[in-house]
């Protein structure tokens, strides 16, 4: 089936028709990647689906935030703009790590605009004062973008989100391939605001049908800050709490199967 990619207010993003009525399906990416690391996946969802998968904003051709530390909820509101322009009043919504943080922020904020939400791999945020000291994690990661260089800093982060990286070469290059394709200052955006992330705050807040998977060998958002997720989500909108065998933080590339399943799951159509 075919993708095409669109830009609209600023956003690029690839979109993929349905065949047939079926609900709209949002895909928002993570911090390393970009849109394009979702289309192999794309043929594990079924062609009844119209998916849309975003660059998010200084990623791919999509024009960077105006803020300089922006927040969940500023990416939030582009991702609403786009939704807007689209005429999409509600739409199964999953994001994976950084993209947990917005998905949750947009849902919070605008639950009649959501079906259904799943949070994959998810980033808690490091929850420092926006304009502060960055955490040590979130300023590692701009200096080492920095002194090495896209290529280099993709080459020594890559295979830490791939389960058993020396027997998926394959797939360690594919994440590779979107990691080296980071920039300022999208980039370093995107840090600061996973620096000042706070998930369990927007989780408590929301209303609409979530679930959460992570893959069970995942060592950069480990199962135990899913089960947090899960815990911190009300009892009236928990759903399922899925962790992957044998597949780490690169979820849906390295489990594509079970992916798919948790995506299948989310019955609720969006009209």
């Amino acid at each position: 089936m075919t993708v095409q990619t669109h830009i609209s207010g600023g956003i690029e993003y690839l979109e993929r028709p349905a065949q047939g009525e079926g609900p709209v399906l949002v895909l928002l990416h993570g911090i390393g990647s970009n849109a394009m690391s979702f289309a192999p996946f794309l043929d594990h969802i079924a062609p009844t689906f119209r998916v849309i998968v975003w660059n998010a904003p200084g990623y791919g051709g999509s024009e960077p935030l105006a803020k300089d530390w922006p927040q969940a909820a500023d990416y939030a509101e582009a991702l609403k703009g786009l939704l807007d322009r689209l005429g999409l009043d509600r739409v199964l919504l999953v994001g994976h790590s950084l993209g947990t943080l917005i998905g949750a922020a947009f849902a919070a904020g605008y639950p009649d605009r959501v079906a259904h939400l799943l949070l994959a791999s998810p980033a808690l945020g490091h929850g420092v004062t926006p304009g502060s000291a960055l955490s040590a994690a979130a300023q590692k990661r701009l200096d080492d973008l920095a002194a090495l260089g896209a290529e280099k800093f993709a080459e020594a982060r890559a295979s830490r989100l791939v389960f058993e990286p020396e027997t998926n070469p394959d797939l360690v290059a594919r994440v590779f391939d979107a990691m080296s394709r980071v920039s300022s200052p999208g980039y370093d955006m995107a840090v600061r605001m996973l620096a000042s992330g706070r998930l369990l705050d927007d989780a408590a807040r929301l209303t609409v049908p979530t679930d959460v998977i992570v893959g069970a060998e995942d060592v950069v958002t480990p199962p135990e800050a899913a089960r947090k997720t899960h815990a911190a989500i009300p009892q009236s909108a928990r759903g399922a709490l899925t962790e992957v065998p044998s597949a780490g933080h690169a979820l849906y590339q390295q489990a594509p199967e079970a992916f798919a399943l948790a995506l299948a799951s989310m019955t609720s159509p969006a009209q």
